[in-house]
């Protein structure tokens, strides 16, 4: 009986010290990929409603939201940023300090991106982790918003508009051929439509993340504020 329980000690020791190696490895190998430059899976492209954006700041400074993008322009979806990702995680502020961007860039993206701190900041925390040089990641940027096409009736919203998160869905869906609902996400608060996440191959091509999916809203219903001078 003693020797089956010193058998029994032994083996426990040698499969905990197997777990052990396998978790050691495991984690240097998950330390060895975290926040290189270049080293990612594929990227989430994500547009952000800029009516809802605009209206939950005005809740929260007494009706005033200042700034470019809640101007007397009318954006509607805009970008907020195109991220590197991994298939569990993703890395970020990948160059401290990052690479000088240069103004010339960023007034070149206001069209799209309508607010100069945004700008600067999607470059230090997502951009130093492409492994591209400014220009070259703000250039995908406009390719990957390019590659996108945004549902008809979402892209001169003049009133309020009660939608679901499945609706959103369908209506990518039908705009995109080649999307799935496993390649994009919907965000939302506790009312509105905040965003939409879609998933892009590093050839911008549509991509299913599973990780990202499974965080879209599960609201039932959800407000489209309509564009500005609707």
């Amino acid at each position: 009986m003693q020797k089956l329980v010193i058998r029994a000690a032994i083996v426990a020791c040698l499969v905990a010290g197997l777990f052990a190696v396998a978790s050691a490895r495991a984690q240097n190998s998950s330390q060895d990929h975290d926040n290189q430059p270049g080293q990612f899976d594929f990227y989430v492209l994500s547009l952000s409603w800029s009516p809802s954006f605009c209206a939950a700041a005005a809740e929260r400074n007494g009706g005033r939201a200042g700034g470019m993008q809640c101007g007397a322009r009318p954006y509607s979806f805009v970008v907020h940023g195109l991220w590197p990702q991994y298939d569990r995680g993703f890395p970020e502020n990948c160059q401290t300090p990052s690479p000088r961007l240069y103004r010339g860039i960023v007034d070149s993206m206001l069209d799209l991106m309508p607010a100069p701190h945004l700008i600067f900041n999607e470059w230090d925390k997502h951009g130093t982790c492409s492994g591209l040089s400014p220009s070259a990641y703000f250039g995908t940027v406009r390719k990957a918003r390019a590659a996108v096409q945004i549902p008809p009736d979402y892209s001169d919203l003049k009133e309020p508009l009660s939608v679901s998160p499945g609706a959103v869905e369908d209506a990518f869906i039908k705009a995109n051929p080649g999307l799935t609902p496993a390649a994009m996400a919907v965000g939302c608060d506790k009312k509105r439509l905040t965003e939409v996440r879609l998933c892009l191959s590093k050839d911008l091509k549509f991509h299913d993340c599973a990780e990202v999916a499974k965080r879209s809203c599960r609201r039932g219903a959800l407000v489209m504020p309509p564009v500005r001078g609707g």
